[in-house]
């Protein structure tokens, strides 16, 4: 039987429902937690967050796969505690979100160092909390260009995903060739890859979306919802029907199985204000029907909000 890791245990992969397959409880960067105009308790944290994961609950969400890296803001006893509240599955991560984000103890670390840990936190538990990763992060650095620190982590996370059986989901999709010869040099199938930010504004146009379905991997629309339309747009916005469109081509030639979507919503910001007016519940709000509108139907929904999520995190060992 196919299983996933959650912060509440393993459960069948079937179970899972509908996804939110990249999305963040709380994410900032290292030391932005401590920010003086934007710190929170951790009761004013679980004071926005517990309302945004009912509200997907009783839209029907299952489970929401919390993409936060080490040294981001991960706290998965907060997790365990949301999860145990409002209903919803939560899957969290280990890895990093890019090797900038990576605190000088991870950043100085060997690639056999960080492939222990990652295994550990797959199979073992995060910190003393018992809860196991269900996914691995890694990510390409700003820049845009993968560097040597994001090179080791990628190396490392294929490793480990070889040997443990959980999949792997970047952030960003540019830069993808080294990415790619990591993965084959490690025996890692692509199809254990997702690709994520390859519909944000400033990269979709340098993602050689095709060349990386025509290898097997998959690819992640994650930021449905930040579009060029709110009042205040953060830099990676794009036109609403611009990406509605982008992601509608891809359908229409042929690659269903191997897309997912998500929202890339922070549900309590650290250091930061947010982006006011988008939460993960954007996916049934507005891409839902967006998508209905455009012809649809619910069997190719279901396929990009539930099968092709299991399908992707289940554990294949």
């Amino acid at each position: 039987m196919s299983r996933v890791n959650t912060v509440l245990g393993a459960i069948p992969a079937a179970e899972l429902g509908v996804v939110a397959v990249h999305e963040h409880i709380g994410y900032g960067m290292p030391g932005s937690e401590l920010d003086s105009t934007w710190w929170k308790i951790p009761e004013e944290r679980y004071a926005e967050t517990v309302p945004k994961l009912r509200e997907f609950h009783e839209h029907g969400g299952g489970t929401f796969v919390d993409v936060t890296g080490i040294c981001n803001g991960r706290d998965v006893d907060h997790y365990r505690s949301l999860s145990a509240k409002t209903g919803v599955h939560i899957v969290a991560c280990t890895g990093f979100v890019g090797g900038d984000t990576a605190l000088p103890h991870f950043a100085r670390a060997t690639v056999e160092y960080l492939a222990r840990h990652f295994v550990h936190e797959i199979t073992v538990g995060i910190g003393g909390t018992g809860a196991r990763a269900g996914v691995i992060k890694v990510g390409v650095s700003r820049g845009g260009r993968m560097t040597a620190l994001d090179r080791r982590i990628y190396r490392a996370a294929a490793r480990a995903a070889v040997q443990t059986g959980v999949p792997i989901l970047t952030h960003l999709a540019i830069d993808p060739e080294p990415a790619v010869a990591i993965f084959g040099e490690e025996g890692l199938p692509l199809d254990r890859v997702l690709f994520g930010h390859a519909d944000d504004g400033p990269n979709s146009s340098i993602t050689p979306h095709e060349w990386l379905l025509a290898r097997g991997g998959r690819i992640g629309f994650d930021t449905f919802g930040y579009e060029t339309e709110l009042p205040d747009p953060p830099f990676w916005a794009r036109p609403r029907k611009e990406r509605l469109d982008h992601f509608l081509s891809l359908l229409e030639r042929g690659h269903l199985g191997q897309l997912l979507v998500s929202a890339d919503a922070n549900c309590s910001p650290l250091g930061w204000p947010g982006v006011k007016g988008h939460t993960v519940n954007y996916l049934f709000t507005d891409l839902i029907p967006d998508l209905r509108d455009a012809g649809v139907d619910d069997a190719v929904i279901t396929t990009l909000l539930v099968d092709n999520p299991a399908d992707f995190l289940s554990i294949r060992s």
